[in-house]
């Protein structure tokens, strides 16, 4: 049996690519149950967005296979962050300046492998 790919993507998530790039080095190699695991127990903000994007890549693979897979043999491949667009926004300040805020955007994917 021939091993194939599936992926999933996640763009414009309103993250810091850093951030999501953390916990994405957690789960990287991992077996998709372990990787579950860790994600629902970890304390980051993203944790959550990636628990969706790998139920995806998984349900992806399951609706195009079309065969019941086993979760433990199922292997996290590749997980990424990229940067998105960045939202520039300004806060006022005092004497009229002008304090810029940036908002940072990222694009996550994550590939699995049977």
């Amino acid at each position: 049996m021939t091993k194939k790919i599936f992926k999933a993507t996640g763009k414009y998530l309103r993250l810091s690519p850093n951030k999501a790039r953390r916990v994405l080095e957690q789960i990287k190699g991992k077996k998709y149950s372990e990787a579950r695991l860790i994600l629902k127990f970890i304390p980051y903000k993203c944790s959550k967005t990636i628990d969706k994007i790998l139920n995806s890549a998984f349900y992806n693979m399951q609706n195009i296979s079309k065969i019941s897979l086993d979760k433990n043999s199922i292997i996290i491949k590749n997980a990424l962050a990229d940067e998105g667009p960045i939202l520039k926004r300004f806060q006022p300040r005092a004497q009229g300046r002008a304090f810029p805020i940036r908002k940072p955007t990222c694009h996550i994917m994550i590939e699995i492998e049977n």
